[in-house]
């Protein structure tokens, strides 16, 4: 009896791995999404610029994939290095479901984090239907990260810079008052 539960354990977590939804990652599809990620100045990412997809859900981000590099080649430089687009799993989210992700990219070196880099940018929060092999049914097509539109990196001033502009208009507001 406990090799049957054992064994009918085993079958029901293989199965439920196979529902898991997919999704490409890439920003430029041909036909179905092109949306390059530009620097401030309007050229493309490239070298030194990371990008990494998230599963978006109520304000957390949970990483869905290991940060990647943008092209270095200046015609390229917008769309980052996985070609042809990689197809990952979106862990507790099956075929056929919907999933929020968000694309974010910022500027340093590898290992480097997104919330720590002072040039960095993120796409609006992108909802799919995912692709995969359902429990039930025929394998549905990955999803593609349609309706992502370009966006650019922003820089992110220092704390201390802008504590010391802080202080400066204080100290022009408190010499006005006198």
């Amino acid at each position: 009896m406990k090799k049957l539960l054992v064994t009918l354990a085993a079958v029901l977590v293989s199965v439920s791995t196979f529902g898991q939804g997919t999704i490409l990652f890439n920003n430029r599809v041909t036909g179905q999404v092109d949306a390059p990620v530009s620097r401030p100045d309007g050229t493309g990412a490239g070298a030194g610029v990371n990008a990494q997809l998230f599963l978006s859900s109520g304000g957390t981000f949970t990483a869905l994939t290991p940060a990647t590099t943008f092209r270095s080649s200046s015609a390229a430089a917008a769309f980052y290095v996985t070609q042809p687009a990689t197809p990952v799993t979106v862990p507790g989210v099956g075929a056929g479901q919907q999933a929020t992700v968000v694309l974010r990219a910022w500027e340093g070196p590898v290992g480097s984090s997104y919330d720590t880099s002072l040039l960095k940018g993120q796409s609006s929060p992108i909802t799919i239907t995912l692709g995969g092999v359902p429990n039930v049914g025929a394998p549905i097509p990955d999803a593609v990260l349609t309706g992502m539109a370009a966006f650019a990196l922003v820089a992110v001033p220092e704390p201390s810079t802008m504590a010391l502009g802080l202080l400066g208009a204080a100290a022009l507001l408190y010499r006005r008052r006198k």
